[in-house]
């Protein structure tokens, strides 16, 4: 049983799209928003995808949603650092997080961008070999929002006055910082650095995190990523983690959409069963079933019971109707099951 109730209930999209019509697809996650706000959800949380049929601004988006917006915690899960520029990628959050009220919660990550060799002459033409993309980026950027000087000019010049520091600039926002990550390493940067942890379906399996038969297991090596985390950060058992796998209730669904529910989560069982690729990613299950079934396996989950927050991830091609369906069921019906009460209106 855990030890911590679930305090916050939060959910991811990606934010699909059809090329041929992509202003409905947008729409579309506005609508899940809204109606995310609507039922209670603490939080909605938009994918980045770029060069993909998601989200490929998720802070343009979010600055919409928090127009149509009043109290649901807002969040980027998470922001691929590699394809950004940290100051004006810090502009930009300082914005969304001012036009929000306070509500953003940035999801960064490090690393590569994805199929580099191929867009590296499109994304730095003249600085491909120079880009660094690892922590001094991620460095770059909280110093940034957390208003430390990026000028060596401030004051009047003619007419025009100049900040030393990125404007607007929004006090709480770097409390508010979280760091999506897979690994050990990448767990104790965010401790040491008092980011927040976002951990998702997806961990890199580690000799360090193995389960009790000696082999890979995707719940111990999350835990153990959770509490290196923890020992790492000033807080410690106080800093924030938020858990984010994909859960699909079925309380409410059509037989038909059980049936789709359970046919995808079948297709992607194979990979669940061994690390894959050369970075030996582990993969959680989706887990399929009743909110009491699912509320269930979570509470016997080691990792979920150290969080008290959740953002869980609605599987990429389902249809509107679908998702409308399944958030449903995790607000009325898997939430309370798990101990959470939704956020009142005008709170």
């Amino acid at each position: 049983m855990s030890s911590r109730p679930l305090r916050k209930l939060g959910f991811l999209t990606i934010g699909l799209f059809d090329e041929a019509d992509p202003r409905a697809g947008h729409l579309a996650t506005l609508d899940l928003i809204e109606r995310g706000e609507r039922l209670g959800f603490d939080s909605a949380w938009v994918r980045n995808r770029h060069l993909q049929f998601g989200v490929s601004s998720p802070l343009t988006v979010l600055a919409a949603a928090t127009q149509r917006t009043r109290r649901i915690e807002l969040g980027t899960a998470v922001i691929p650092l590699g394809w950004e520029n940290p100051l004006r990628l810090a502009e930009d959050l300082a914005t969304v997080d001012i036009l929000s009220g306070g509500r953003l919660n940035p999801g960064v990550s490090v690393g590569e961008p994805t199929h580099f060799a191929h867009v590296r002459s499109a994304l730095y033409p003249d600085t491909a070999d120079q880009e660094r993309f690892g922590f001094e980026r991620l460095t770059r950027l909280l110093s940034c929002v957390r208003g430390e000087p990026v000028s060596g000019f401030s004051g009047t010049e003619g007419i025009e006055t100049y900040s030393d520091r990125v404007q607007p600039h929004s006090p709480g926002l770097g409390r508010r910082m979280w760091y999506g990550g897979g690994s050990l390493r990448s767990a104790r940067w965010a401790g040491e650095n008092g980011l927040n942890f976002l951990t998702s379906s997806v961990v890199k399996a580690e000799a360090e995190t193995g389960g009790t038969d000696g082999g890979p297991d995707f719940a111990a090596t999350q835990l153990a990523h959770i509490r290196e985390f923890r020992a790492h950060h000033p807080e410690g058992e106080r800093a924030r983690v938020s858990q984010g796998l994909v859960v699909i209730p079925t309380d409410t669904a059509t037989a038909e959409q059980r049936a789709k529910y359970e046919a995808y989560a079948r297709a992607r069982t194979a990979r669940t069963t061994a690390p894959q690729g050369p970075q030996r990613l582990l993969f959680a299950p989706d887990i399929v079933g009743s909110s009491g079934e699912i509320a269930e396996r979570l509470l016997a989950h080691p990792a979920y019971q150290e969080t008290d927050e959740v953002a869980f991830a609605l599987p990429f091609s389902f249809d509107h109707d679908d998702y409308i369906q399944i958030l449903t069921d995790m607000a009325t019906l898997l939430g309370p099951a798990l101990g959470w009460k939704p956020a009142l209106p005008g709170t």
